[in-house]
């Protein structure tokens, strides 16, 4: 079992969108990270060493979706997912990425997608990259 640290509305402006009024004028993504994390080490110690500097997270976060644009919001979600599966010590990443701005010709609240990944497990996929592999 694992502990959970949520960062929540980290708005960034970019250019992603299948439009090209998407790429060329952009519009604001907001981003919540839901992270596994055994905080026990850190709360023993007290050390921010020993847990997510959810600091430096967040700036790694906004650069991966200011980044080169994408089409698809599936895209820039596991882009999002393999920046925070990046940290060793984060068993998985809920990622939700929301549009509110999409271009929908109707009244709406909001677009958003939510992916979970899971640090894969040594030999699972046979040989071990690092990266973030979906899990039904």
């Amino acid at each position: 079992m694992t502990d959970e640290l949520s960062i929540l509305g980290i708005e960034c402006f970019a250019h992603h969108g299948v439009f090209d009024h998407e790429r060329r004028d952009g519009q604001v993504f907001v981003i919540d990270l839901v992270l596994g994390v055994d905080t026990r080490p850190a709360a023993a110690s007290d050390d921010l060493g020993e847990t997510v500097d959810y600091g430096v997270l967040v700036d790694r976060v906004v650069a991966a979706v200011q980044g080169d644009p994408v089409d698809l919001i599936e895209t820039l979600a596991q882009r999002v997912a393999d920046v925070a599966l990046m940290d060793s010590r984060v068993e998985w990443a809920r990622v939700t990425v929301h549009k509110p701005d999409a271009p929908i010709q109707a009244t709406f609240q909001d677009v958003r997608l939510t992916i979970t990944r899971h640090r894969e497990v040594a030999g699972e996929a046979g040989n071990r990259t690092g990266k973030a592999e979906a899990r039904a």
